[in-house]
C-alpha cells in the first residue's frame, strides 16, 4: 500500500456509510492570523475551538490528515522515529459518538483494513490519581476486543491524560480535559536498528524508548471538567484521536525505521548518489538531511522562507543543519535542489502546487545554501580567532562549551565538527565539552520549550476589535498592491497582532517610495468610503469559477465564506464577478468588520524582502 493510498483509506473508512465523518481539509503549518502559536503542531491544534464549544460547520463527526511542525524536535531527530515534518490522521467526536465506538473502529481499521497483527499491538490508559479515577472502561473495551490483559499497560497523568494545563491537579477551574489511551506497535526484542537497547534482556513496555515500541496513535476521551472541589464529568464527552501517519506506515511494513518508508526512501536513495556513502553506514546524517530538507520545503509551501525572525528561524536552522551534514557526507556541490524536487515527487499529488510556485519554492532554498556556505567558511575562520592561553603547551587555545554552542547556534557547527576542526588545528579542547555542551542545549531547548508552550497557551486566534480591523484591511492591502503592482501580486502569507498586521507576498522587487505612498493612499481612500463587507457561504469551486481570490485554495473545504468588500452602491448579488465594481473578492475564514469605515486610517510602517521574489509590508493602524 502506497502513503497515498494508506492516507485515503483511513479517510474514507471514518467517512463510509457506518461512521459518517465529513473530511475536512488540512489547515496550514502556519496557524492564519494567530499571534498565540508559531506552527500547527499537532492534529488537535486546529479543532481546539470546536472540543471547547463552537460549532462546527462540517458537524460533530470530523476526520482528517493534518499536517504538523513541531520544532522542540529539531535536536530528536536522527533516531528512527522523531522528525520535525509529520503528518497526523485524526478524527473527532463533537459529543456523536462513545469510547467503546471509537476504541471499537480504531481496532477494526488497524487489524481489519490494515492487517497490522494483533500479537504486534499494545495498549495504554490512565491510571488513575486522587482528582480522577482509573479508565477501567477504556480497559474493558481492549479486554472485550480480546487483547491479552498483559498487553495494556496503565500509567501516570504525565503519560495518559490530556489538557491544554497538563495534569488533573494543573487545570485551572473550568478547564476541560480527559484521560487518554495510545496504541503501540511492537517491532519484537530483535531490534534490527543500529540503536542499543537497554530492556534487550528482560521485560521491556510500551513507554520505554529503545526503539522497540513505537506509538502509532493516541485516543483522547475529552470527558471531565475541573471545578473547585475536583472534576466533574462533562455533559458532552468530546474524542480526539491523532495517528501518525509515517508511523503507521512503519508499522504496516513491520519497518522499525520510518526512513525506509517510501515517504523518506527516495530522498535517501537521492542522497546516496550525491555523497556515494550508504546510509547504513551514516544514519544520523542520512536522516537529519531528509527530515530537515523536507520539513523547509512543506514550510516553505505554506510560505515560510528561511529568515532570522519568527517561523523564519527555524527554516533556517532546518536549511542550515542538513547542510552542514551533507557536508559531514563529503557532499562538496550545492544539493538542495536536487532534494527539493525528491520531495515534491513525493507530495506532488496530495500537495499540489504549480509549476511557477515550485520553481519559487526552490530558488528561495538554493539562495539560503548560498548564503550559508559563505557563512560557514567564516564559522571555520571563527578558529583562528581562538586566543592562546597563558601556559598553555605550544600557545594552543582552548575550545570552550560556551565557544562550540555560539559555533553551533549561529554557523550551524555540530559539537563533533567543532572537536574535530579544533583538533585539527591544534586547538585544546575544554575537560567534559561534551557534557557541558550537551547542558547548555538543554538549557537553550527548555527556553525555546517554554516559550512554545506559553505561545500555545489556548491555541485559539485572537479575534479582539483591533485584529478585526487588521483582518479586513488585509484584503484592502492585498487589493491595492495587485492594483498598483500588477495581478502577478499573490499573497503569500499574513500574521496579524493587535499592533500591527504583516502581509507577505510575490513580487521580484522592492517597492519605490512612490508605489509604498499609492498603496497607502489606495487603501485608506477604500476605509474612508465606508464601503460594506458582506459574506456569502457558497460551494469552493462555484466561488473560485465566480473570480473569488484563494491563494491558498486547497486548505479550504468544499463549502467556503466568501467575503467581499464593495461596490459602493451596496452589497453585491455574488452571481459572477465580470464587470463588477468591488473592491476584493476573496476565500476567507476570519472575523471582519461590517464596514471599511470602522478600520480607521493606515499607515506602512515597513517594507522588506523575505526571499527570493518574496516581500513583506508592515501596517499599522495610525
Amino acid at each position: 500500500m502506497t502513503p497515498n493510498q494508506l492516507r485515503q483509506k483511513y479517510l474514507d473508512f471514518f467517512a463510509d456509510k457506518i461512521r459518517k465523518h465529513k473530511i475536512i481539509p488540512s489547515a496550514p503549518l502556519v496557524p492564519e492570523n494567530d499571534s498565540t502559536t508559531l506552527f500547527t503542531s499537532s492534529g488537535m491544534q486546529p479543532l481546539v475551538p470546536y472540543l471547547l464549544g463552537q460549532t462546527h460547520p462540517k458537524g460533530d463527526r470530523l476526520v482528517d490528515s493534518q499536517k504538523c511542525f513541531r520544532a522542540v524536535d529539531i535536536e530528536e531527530v536522527g533516531d528512527n522515529r522523531h522528525t520535525t515534518f509529520f503528518e497526523m490522521l485524526g478524527n473527532w467526536s463533537l459529543g456523536s459518538y462513545t469510547k467503546k465506538d471509537q476504541i471499537n473502529w480504531l481496532w477494526e481499521f488497524l487489524t481489519v483494513e490494515l492487517r497490522l497483527p494483533k500479537e504486534k499491538l499494545q495498549v495504554s490508559i490512565f491510571e488513575g490519581n486522587d482528582l480522577v479515577p482509573k479508565d477501567t472502561e477504556a480497559e474493558k473495551i481492549w479486554l472485550d476486543l480480546a487483547l491479552p490483559e498483559k498487553h495494556i499497560h496503565a500509567y501516570s497523568a504525565e503519560k495518559n491524560w490530556w489538557s491544554r494545563s497538563g495534569a488533573p491537579a494543573q487545570m485551572p477551574v473550568g478547564e476541560p480535559g480527559g484521560p487518554s489511551s495510545e496504541i503501540f506497535y511492537d517491532f519484537g526484542t530483535e531490534l534490527k536498528l543500529h540503536e542499543k537497547s537497554v530492556w534487550k534482556d528482560e521485560e521491556c513496555h510500551p513507554n520505554c524508548d529503545c526503539g522497540r515500541f513505537m506509538e502509532i496513535g493516541n485516543s483522547v476521551f475529552m470527558s471531565y471538567k475541573k471545578t473547585a472541589d475536583g472534576v466533574e464529568k462533562l455533559s458532552q464527552e468530546n474524542i480526539d484521536f491523532g495517528g501518525g501517519f509515517e508511523r503507521i506506515l512503519a508499522a504496516m511494513q513491520d519497518e522499525q525505521d520510518v526512513f525506509k518508508t517510501d515517504l523518506f526512501a527516495p530522498i535517501i536513495k537521492k542522497l546516496e548518489e550525491l555523497s556515494n556513502k550508504k546510509y547504513s553506514e551514516n544514519f544520523e546524517s542520512f536522516r537529519i538531511i531528509a527530515d530537515h530538507l523536507k520539513a523547509a520545503v512543506m514550510l516553505a509551501a505554506d510560505a515560510v522562507y528561511p529568515s532570522n525572525k519568527a517561523q523564519g528561524y527555524f527554516s533556517r536552522r532546518l536549511l542550515r543543519r542538513a547542510i552542514r551534514h551533507g557536508k559531514n557526507l563529503g557532499i562538496a556541490k550545492e544539493f538542495v535542489s536536487d532534494l527539493v524536487d525528491v520531495v515534491f515527487e513525493i507530495y506532488g499529488q496530495v500537495y499540489p502546487k504549480n509549476k511557477e510556485e515550485r520553481i519559487e519554492i526552490k530558488n528561495a532554498l538554493q539562495e539560503e545554501e548560498k548564503k550559508f556556505l559563505k557563512t560557514l567558511e567564516k564559522g571555520l575562520r571563527k578558529f583562528e580567532e581562538i586566543p592562546s592561553s597563558e601556559g598553555q603547551a605550544e600557545g594552543r587555545g582552548i575550545l570552550s562549551a560556551e565557544q562550540a554552542f555560539k559555533l553551533h547556534e549561529t554557523h550551524g557547527f555540530p559539537l563533533d565538527l567543532s572537536i574535530e576542526e579544533a583538533e585539527n588545528k591544534n586547538i585544546k579542547v575544554e575537560k567534559n565539552i561534551k557534557n557541558k555542551f550537551e547542558k547548555l542545549r538543554q538549557e537553550h531547548a527548555e527556553k525555546s520549550r517554554t516559550a512554545s508552550v506559553g505561545m500555545f497557551k489556548g491555541g485559539l486566534a485572537n479575534a479582539g476589535e483591533i485584529t478585526v480591523k487588521y483582518h479586513t484591511a488585509t484584503h484592502l492591502l492585498h487589493a491595492a498592491l495587485r492594483k498598483i503592482l500588477g495581478n502577478h501580486v499573490k499573497q503569500k502569507g499574513s500574521n496579524i497582532t493587535a499592533k500591527r498586521l504583516r502581509f507577505d507576498f510575490a513580487h521580484p522587487q522592492a517597492l519605490t517610495q512612490e508605489e509604498k505612498e499609492q498603496v497607502e493612499e489606495q487603501v485608506n481612500t477604500w476605509i474612508k468610503a465606508s464601503l460594506p463587507v458582506s459574506k456569502k457561504n457558497m460551494n469552493k469551486q462555484k466561488a473560485l469559477e465566480q473570480g473569488a481570490l484563494a491563494f491558498f485554495a486547497e486548505k479550504y473545504p468544499d463549502e467556503v465564506s466568501v467575503y467581499v468588500i464593495g461596490p459602493a452602491d451596496g452589497p453585491p448579488s455574488h452571481e459572477a464577478s465580470e464587470g463588477r465594481d468591488w473592491i476584493s473578492h476573496e476565500l476567507c475564514g476570519g472575523p471582519h468588520v461590517k464596514n471599511t469605515g470602522e478600520i480607521g486610517e493606515i499607515k506602512i510602517s515597513k517594507e522588506k524582502a523575505v526571499g527570493t521574489g518574496m516581500r513583506r509590508v508592515y501596517m499599522e493602524l495610525i
